[in-house]
This record gives structure tokens, sequence and C-alpha cells, in this order.
């Protein structure tokens, strides 16, 4: 019988997530080592100018800027890409069934609560509704189609108010028609809302929301994604 083995997994150095990153993003976008090797040269470009610009010029202070200029260079590359990889994961995730879940849960930043799960959910189309609540009050998001998420969306929404009532409710449908929103753009509408309620007030709804909240474990979750295939991974 094998021993088990009780040292910790070994992560994935600075360069394999680089690699990654890349690798990731080039799918979405092509051109991207032709603007990685432009944004590097731009870099080395403007060091070697600011070098020649400066008295006294001198050919070590030429380089030295040079160097400067490259390692400026390849942090506005590194910027550049990691933007790029977001881009390229909403690619992804659009009309992926599960993909408000994944955006919820990961991107509105500690402000806000939301869980990966939705709180409704139709077995046979596997339209959902999830459900966010910070400082911006509550937020209801319909994945699916917006005329089959009507009954689902009015429940949750009779839900919260019972139980916190005066407290704005806002309701989102992901989508690209008239009052929808991208996927790539729900975490940016949801931070964007207004501060309706302090941090105890935003506590207590979540208490309130949560002990009303029926479990969903027993419910079939929507398919068809799976985060880490989608996550890109960023350099730490």
């Amino acid at each position: 019988m094998a021993a088990r083995t009780t040292s910790p997994e070994k992560r994935p150095g600075f360069f394999s997530q680089l690699r990654t990153l890349y690798t990731f993003t080039q799918k979405a976008f092509p051109w991207l080592p032709f603007l990685l090797i432009g944004i590097l040269l731009v870099g080395i470009a403007l060091g070697v100018g600011i070098g020649f610009l400066l008295p006294p010029v001198a050919i070590w202070s030429v380089i030295l800027w040079g160097i400067t200029g490259l390692l400026l260079g390849v942090l506005a590359s590194l910027m550049t890409m990691t933007r790029l990889s977001t881009r390229a994961m909403y690619r992804r995730l659009d009309g992926m069934p599960g993909a408000t879940g994944h955006v919820i849960s990961t991107s509105l930043g500690r402000r806000w609560q939301a869980s990966e799960l939705p709180v409704g959910v139709n077995p046979k189309t596997q339209d959902a509704v999830y459900r966010a609540i910070g400082r911006g009050g509550v937020v209801i998001v319909g994945e699916g189609a917006r005329g089959r998420l009507t009954r689902l969306v009015a429940d949750e929404r009779t839900k919260v108010q019972r139980v916190a009532s005066g407290v704005p409710v806002t309701v989102l449908y992901i989508g690209h028609g008239e009052d929808e929103v991208p996927i790539g753009k729900l975490a940016s509408t949801i931070k964007a809302l207004p501060k309706a309620v302090d941090r105890a007030t935003m506590a207590a709804v979540i208490k309130r929301v949560e002990s009303v909240s029926q479990s969903l474990t027993s419910l079939p979750i929507p398919k068809g994604i799976d985060p880490t295939k989608v996550r890109a991974q960023r350099p730490r």
C-alpha cells in the first residue's frame, strides 16, 4: 500500500502562469504578440529618446534609460495582456449557462455578497435567477430567455421585499437586447449602483434573505461552464 504524501500541492510558478495567461489570451486575440512587441519597442524608444534629450548625453545614460524604457514596456505589456485576458474570458462566458453565477461570485468585491449557485432555476430550460446583496441594495439577475424568467424573477423579488422592506431591489437581465446587460458589463453595472444602505443594514438584509431562502441542493444546477477551464490564471 502506497504511503500518503502530506506535502502541499505545488502551485504553478510565475512563468508557468504567465505562459497560461498568454496562451489563453492569444486564442481570442491572434494579434496579441504583435501588440506586445510594439509596446516593448515603444518603451525602449521612449527610454532611449529621454537618454538623448537629457544633458549631458553619454552612452551609459542612453543605455540606462533604454533599460528603464524596456522595463516600463514589460510592465505595460503585462497590464495590457491582463486586461485582454479578462475580455477573452467574458467572450467565452457569453451565452454559457451558469456564467452569471461565476461573474457575481468572483468579480464584485467585498462590498457585495453573491453565490455562484442560482436562487431560482427552471430545470427544463436551465433559465436561472441569481442574487447579489450589497451597499447598493439587492440585485436580482435573470439568465436565460427573458419571457420565461418573469415568474422566477417575480418570486425572488417578492421574497426579498417581504423581509427587506425599504431596501432597493434592482432587476437585471443578461443579454444583448434592449434593456439587457452583456455578461462582460455585469460586474461594473452592479458596482455602479448608488449606495443605498449602510454596512449594518446590509448585514441584516443578508441574514434575513438567507433565512427565507430555500435550499437548492436538490435542484439541477445549469451545466456547461467549468470556471477552472474558462478563467485565465493571472501571474502572481
